[in-house]
């Protein structure tokens, strides 16, 4: 499902950042014998090569924590039919944890993860960015599109969607919900590209801050897109928005037309979407369900969450794609009010990919609210042992929170200002803004504690 991260931004989970390491971070990331022959991390080589062979280049840019990035990788690029279409594109992935990717990330910034990008390489310039998740098939529908993009010569509604998809991918988002609106008026009724276009129109107008426009945009083009992945994700995406708009009393009947849409769009007949993608319509109607305060709603539909998620990584081929569905499956037993239930799941991941910092990090969290306190600082010290880079700033606010729970003040305020500190190392492009606030509100109230209360 597409804009997974956004999701997670919203209901205030996690803060979308990269990391700062000069080792590739060890995950079941790696593309030998895979499909498409993906360069990792460099991308001075991978646009050198596209430019030799005169070809654009894709890039799939992606974190390790990022759920709907590994499900990418276990369940959608690994997929063998995908070789056939090798010689299309030089091919790159970037890993936004890795500070040897910071330049990239300068160039070319992004919003959720992943994103997906084609690149003209004769004047590095986006031809398509396609934010979050995909099928097999859209993605070959992508490929094609970023070719038809590079070669020019389309015209009509297909020319500017190719034209929508680059003003996108420069980050130029109003500019691209202009030229969206623009193609689907022009394409006709039928249009085989109109479920992507409506997507992309969605992602775009939420890129631009136009929250309300997008909700009642999306359920004035629902009615006459086809029912497919891309209908859901325009669903999801309008209750997104529908979510962000300021005016909660103002927006509730939007709010209220859209979760039903994510609801059809969950029902029969069936579309065809991944485990992750399907949890990421769970994780926006729990969304929902919290912002109009219905307690008894939200327990409902976690339960219910967190049973699909059991059963789906009980199918999960490898503990990789078992872990896809690990952030997921400890929300909603957060949200349940049962955070024991996933610890099982996690130790098992710790123990399957050792390198991965995620599992104990997790853990931490997890034991923390079962008030395990000790088991939660040792799960921290796993994870800072693996993790560097911004993600490494998440773990040490989360440890803030252990040293909390224990009365540690002075531990919670070393903890904090030694996160500052290192995230004043970190290149600008790989420090979220939003998460310095929240470390400095976190010392700023720390330090107000420790203050001697007046005689």
């Amino acid at each position: 499902m597409r804009i997974h991260a956004a999701c997670l931004l919203l209901l205030g989970l996690v803060a979308c950042t990269a990391a700062n390491t000069n080792t590739p971070v060890s995950t079941d990331a790696t593309h030998a014998g895979a499909p498409l022959p993906f360069i990792e991390d460099d991308y001075a080589r991978a646009l050198a090569e596209a430019k030799a062979k005169g070809i654009p280049l894709f890039v799939d840019v992606w974190a390790p924590w990022c759920h709907t990035c590994r499900s990418m990788k276990a369940y959608v690029l690994s997929d063998k039919s995908l070789a056939r279409h090798a010689g299309r594109y030089v091919w790159l992935e970037v890993n936004t944890d890795l500070t040897q990717n910071a330049a990239f990330q300068e160039k070319f910034p992004i919003e959720f993860w992943p994103t997906l990008y084609v690149i003209d390489p004769r004047e590095e310039k986006p031809l398509l960015r396609f934010a979050g998740s995909a099928t097999v098939a859209q993605l070959v529908k992508l490929f094609e599109d970023g070719e038809r993009a590079y070669k020019g010569g389309i015209t009509g509604a297909e020319a500017l969607l190719a034209r929508g998809d680059a003003l996108y991918g420069e980050g130029r988002s109003a500019e691209a919900v202009e030229t969206l609106t623009e193609a689907l008026a022009e394409a006709p009724a039928d249009w085989s590209r109109r479920g992507r276009a409506v997507e992309s129109l969605m992602t775009a107008m939420y890129g631009a801050m136009q929250v309300e426009p997008c909700a009642k945009k999306a359920l004035e083009l629902l009615p006459g897109t086809p029912r497919s992945l891309s209908w859901a994700n325009a669903s999801m995406m309008g209750l997104m928005c529908a979510l962000s708009i300021p005016d909660q009393a103002a927006s509730k009947e939007l709010r209220v037309a859209l979760e039903a849409k994510v609801v059809e769009a969950m029902g029969a007949p069936i579309i065809e979407m991944s485990g992750d993608d399907r949890s990421g319509l769970y994780e926006m109607r729990v969304g929902a369900r919290e912002l109009e305060k219905d307690e008894a709603g939200v327990k409902a539909l976690a339960g219910e969450w967190l049973a699909f998620l059991e059963a789906e990584a009980a199918k999960a081929p490898n503990p990789d794609a078992r872990s896809v569905f690990d952030s997921h499956r400890m929300l909603a037993a957060m949200k349940l009010g049962t955070p024991e239930r996933a610890v099982p799941a996690l130790e098992q991941s710790e123990k399957d990919l050792p390198q991965d910092y995620n599992p104990p990090a997790r853990l931490a969290t997890l034991y923390r609210l079962q008030g395990r306190l000790d088991d939660a600082l040792a799960a921290s010290d796993r994870a800072l042992a693996r993790v560097k880079g911004s993600r490494r700033i998440n773990v040490l606010s989360n440890r803030v929170d252990i040293h909390v729970a224990r009365k540690d003040v002075s531990g919670a305020t070393k903890t904090v200002e030694d996160a500052i500190a290192y995230a004043k190392t970190l290149p600008a492009s790989q420090v979220s803004p939003r998460m310095m606030k929240g470390l400095e509100k976190k010392l700023a109230g720390l330090q107000a504690e420790a203050q001697p209360a007046p005689k």
